[in-house]
């Protein structure tokens, strides 16, 4: 997925009411108001000061030039803070198999209706295979070590969607989960339930009822954003070498 334009680099003043954000601009030192597409909490992403890229359009229909795309972070790492680039990322790899996962489905198909009242990221088809229903979230906490965490607030929705993709499995579909990492300075998963306890609870009930768990972080760039690697679960690793390895922490 590449960005309409090239991105420029501006310090973060503030961000504040959910979608907006003050910055100044590196090159000539303007502040502007960014539109900022993230609704979460976005901790540790918005400190005052830190070097952010934003993406300027011209297009008159927009009431700001500018939109939020990334974080500088240490050590020449990069953060995407944009909520629909995950499935526009995965959507591209989905339609060209490059998920492995799910490579053998040669349909796809965005935002189809399921559960109660909800949307589908993509119902994957195949003749001969079970529909593939797909969930797409994005990941972009970190809060220790190479430890990529969600949710990074509380999301009586994200709840909702695992209990349907539950429903689903119980109807004889799959379902998946599909953990997008918009960071470059994680290696592993793990849900945040200190932060929101229904939601591990609920995506633990998911897992056991069949849905399936898919993690892959991104290769971030300042001119296009790619699915890269997969990623595994920090549970399923502390259940292959043991809970008492140097660096492991009980994410609930």
């Amino acid at each position: 997925m590449r960005f309409q334009t090239e991105l420029v680099p501006a310090r973060l003043i503030r961000r504040y009411n959910r979608f907006l954000a003050d910055a100044v601009l590196e090159a000539d030192g303007r502040e502007v108001t960014a539109h900022c597409p993230n609704p979460g909490a976005m901790l540790g992403l918005k400190d005052e000061g830190v070097r952010i890229w934003l993406e300027p359009n011209d297009d008159p229909r927009r009431k700001l030039r500018f939109a939020w795309r990334l974080v500088e972070l240490e050590g020449g790492h990069l953060a995407g803070i944009d909520t629909s680039v995950p499935n526009r990322v995965v959507k591209e790899a989905l339609t060209a198999r490059a998920v492995p996962e799910l490579a053998t489905y040669s349909g796809v198909r965005p935002e189809v209706k399921y559960g109660a009242a909800s949307r589908v990221d993509f119902l994957l088809t195949e003749p001969g295979l079970p529909d593939a229903y797909v969930e797409v979230k994005n990941v972009h906490l970190r809060r220790e070590g190479d430890l990529a965490e969600f949710p990074d607030c509380v999301t009586a929705r994200g709840a909702k969607h695992l209990a349907e993709l539950a429903s689903m499995v119980a109807a004889g579909h799959r379902a998946v989960m599909f953990y997008v990492v918009q960071r470059t300075d994680c290696a592993r998963l793990a849900m945040a339930g200190d932060l929101d306890p229904l939601y591990s609870e609920a995506f633990d009930a998911a897992r056991a009822a069949g849905v399936e768990v898919v993690c892959y972080d991104c290769a971030i760039a300042r001119d296009k954003v790619t699915l890269r690697n997969p990623l595994p679960l920090a549970s399923d690793l502390r259940a292959v070498h043991g809970s008492g390895g140097a660096g492991w922490r009980n994410p609930a």
